[in-house]
């Protein structure tokens, strides 16, 4: 079926609409740029064509960007010479967009005809880069609509003409916050920032475009013309030399010199500017080639584009019936529980909250007025929506509100015992078709179900904190949990607009399991005498938001400690206790972290994060001689990566596309890298074991190669070779 549709009206006005079929928003693939194509060549044909519309034929969109899958298509076309394929594609791409840009015009700018782009709604990448190569840009009033290029935020950057003419258009300076962050604006601020050229009501939009396009515009753009100057400057005027020299300070400053999309971008238009706009382009289309050449943003793309996208589509869900929510209640309106009461009623759904008492329940709902409140505040949602929300919540102490429940969410204390009461009280107040679901960050699901009659009704969800930030929830099955508990446990995560990842029961599931060897290996070096802030920029510059020594206190010491005795109870004498004395120590001496304005770090009055608390070194010195950076960077790394590879190994994990990208997306595991499975496919599995080896060797056996990455080094193979399709683990 086709995805460009024209059709010419009496006064010779073409409208192109764009409508890909059986996609909620239209999304660009090969074939669409060669319908897009056809169709401009034959409207610039066509004497009776005056001018022509682009517009989309979806409710409330034009376009939500590039199916990235079609970069895949480009490597594999050009064979032996995947660089070559790309950049062939990527300049016929462009020749498309010039040709819509000159649309007919002589050497001598004469002739043409106007083409302007309609826009109904949101316009994302491609989206919006089509629309600057039109000669005027019409967006309806919808204050919802998203335009901008995000594609720095997957690990590329805008290669299909939009770095070039955005910068063109706006100079360096204006066009960085939407090139080097992505930012994203509504109709209104896009047409501030100089990004669109009109904003109209919705029920007017073709008709101001017709009126636009037989207005007998000039069409001209500046580049084009002789003499245009680039607003603040090329690279050699005084002022853009000092946007540059900002410019490139920012994006090392925040990019720690990990991410080749941001230095590429930047060097795009650094270069872009000093010669003509066609060169320009060239020049776009080689950086471009270069970033998607590198593995770094090959990974992005697969996990936090291609990956992610499937999981939210369900890629592992049982093959049950829908299991769509409609009722939820949740038990314990901490933080916790009055956080997933908030994102469960912004999805629909109606939400019970209860607490021991009224008191406790009123102040959980409070939770979501007062985000709701900030929302009004920064014109996110208004009053009406606000009590629409709040409406779906019943704050109670009565467990006779859960009839009708079909699906339980418990967020009490973490104690088995609690746990356990509260479940067989929830249980005897609903159907037996309820799902109860336990929120839990490390007790086993198995156990906790024993409580159950019906443990195949039975799942563990984990939510990350603060529910309403955090896109990550894992979802564990206990050793009896059933399809349908898995499907509603998922159903319910796409609902509330979340990215799941399901796992199997194990001691701390795979997040924390993962991220917990992250924090004691930061602590152990404290305890070693490598100087803290080593550690800790060793972990930034290497693509870790925070360090381990930062995470400690965010997530409080106090908390550290509980794990930590928790865990040597269930251990016994196989747990490792090294990192215990740092830790131990610093809870008895009242620093818990940034909720005591007091930890590894100092804090002020107001809870401002300060320097490294020099009384550190007071209790463990700073050794004379310090390891290398890249030593104090290996251990960090492979101390979650290991234990990624071991949940793999032992099962846990059933996919390594949910290992990558829960692990970006739930502690944030160096982004740059794909994540833990990525990352050891661009080292290279024989170059990881290598390493592993020496860490063994220098700090212990916390660091020995598991038998799965001996076995894919000696293979010469690598992990998305073997399961990157999502083939189970326990092939292994």
């Amino acid at each position: 079926m086709s995805q460009f549709t024209m059709a010419t009206d009496a006064d010779g006005v073409a409208t192109i609409t764009w409508d890909t079929p059986g996609k909620s928003m239209n999304v660009m693939n090969m074939e669409g740029f060669q319908e897009l194509d056809a169709l401009i060549d034959e409207a610039l044909a066509d004497d009776a064509v005056k001018g022509v519309i682009l517009t989309s034929g979806k409710e409330g969109s034009f376009a939500g960007g590039m199916d990235l899958n079609i970069i895949a298509k480009m490597k594999a076309s050009a064979g032996d010479n995947p660089a070559k394929g790309l950049f062939d594609g990527v300049m016929a791409t462009h020749g498309i967009l010039r040709k819509i840009e000159r649309a007919g015009m002589d050497d001598k700018n004469k002739g043409g005809k106007p083409i302007c782009a309609a826009l109904p709604g949101t316009a994302l990448g491609i989206g919006l880069e089509i629309p600057l190569a039109c000669h005027h840009i019409i967006a309806a009033d919808n204050p919802k609509a998203k335009i901008g290029l995000p594609e720095i935020m997957v690990g590329i950057f805008p290669g299909m003409g939009g770095t070039t003419r955005l910068s063109w258009k706006l100079g360096a300076m204006g066009a960085s916050p939407l090139l080097l962050e992505g930012k994203l604006n509504d109709p209104k601020k896009a047409k501030a920032a100089g990004v669109i050229d009109e904003v109209v009501a919705p029920e007017e939009l073709l008709a101001k475009a017709k009126e636009w396009v037989l207005s007998e515009p000039k069409i001209v753009k500046p580049w084009d013309e002789k003499g245009y100057k680039i607003p603040g400057g090329t690279p050699y005027h005084p002022a853009g030399f000092m946007t540059f020299v900002g410019a490139s300070a920012m994006v090392n400053g925040n990019t720690k010199g990990v991410y080749p999309a941001a230095k590429a971008l930047l060097s795009s238009v650094y270069e872009g500017m000093q010669v003509p706009f066609d060169t320009a382009l060239k020049i776009e289309a080689r950086w471009f080639t270069n970033v998607l050449m590198n593995p770094s943003s090959a990974a992005m793309i697969r996990s936090l584009f291609i990956n992610k996208e499937a999981l939210e589509k369900g890629a592992n869900r049982p093959d049950v019936p829908d299991q769509k929510v409609k009722k939820v209640g949740v038990i314990g309106a901490g933080m916790m529980g009055a956080g997933i009461a908030l994102v469960s009623a912004q999805a629909g759904i109606e939400v019970v909250l209860i607490d021991q008492k009224q008191e406790a329940a009123d102040k959980g709902k409070a939770y979501s007025e007062r985000y709701l409140d900030k929302g009004i505040a920064r014109k996110k949602t208004t009053p009406e929506k606000k009590e629409e929300v709040l409406a779906r919540i019943t704050a109670t102490t009565d467990y006779a509100a859960l009839a009708g429940c079909d699906l339980i969410v418990e967020a009490v204390f973490e104690d088995v015992g609690v746990k356990a009461a509260v479940t067989k009280e929830v249980l005897a107040a609903v159907g037996p078709e309820c799902i109860f679901a336990t929120n839990t960050s490390t007790l086993p699901i198995t156990e906790l179900a024993k409580a159950s009659d019906t443990p195949e009704q039975f799942i563990g969800i984990h939510f990350f904190s603060p529910v309403e930030k955090m896109m990550l929830v894992e979802i564990i099955k206990g050793e009896k949990t059933g399809d349908v508990a898995v499907a509603k446990a998922l159903d319910y995560v796409r609902q509330i607009r979340k990215t799941p990842i399901v796992v199997n029961d194990a001691r701390f599931f795979y997040a924390n399991r993962c991220i917990i060897p992250y924090i004691n290996e930061g602590i152990r070096m404290v305890k070693e005498g490598v100087e803290p802030a080593l550690i800790e920029n060793a972990a930034k510059l290497v693509g870790m938001p925070l360090g381990p020594l930062q995470l400690t206190d965010e997530t409080s010491i106090d908390l550290g400690v509980k794990i930590a005795k928790a865990t040597k109870a269930a251990m016994g004498e196989a747990y490792d206790d090294t990192a215990d004395e740092v830790i131990f120590w610093m809870a008895d001496e009242g620093r818990l972290g940034r909720k005591a304005n007091a930890g590894f770090y100092s804090y002020d009055d107001k809870g401002k994060r300060g320097l490294l608390w020099d009384g550190l070194g007071d209790k463990f010195p700073v050794a004379d001689e310090q390891p290398e950076l890249s030593e104090v960077q290996h251990r960090l790394l492979f101390a979650q990566v290991l234990e990624a590879v071991r949940a793999l190994e032992e099962g846990v994990l059933e996919d390594i596309r949910e290992g990558d990208v829960g692990a970006i997306l739930g502690w944030g595991f160096a982004p740059w890298s794909g994540g833990p499975f990525s990352w050891l496919d661009i080292l290279g599995a024989e170059r990881a074991v290598e390493l592993t080896e020496a860490l063994t060797a220098q700090h212990g056996e916390r660091f020995s190669t598991p038998a799965l990455l001996r076995e894919i080094a000696a293979s010469g193979g690598s992990f998305y070779d073997r399961f990157g399709t999502g083939a189970d683990a326990k092939a292994a």
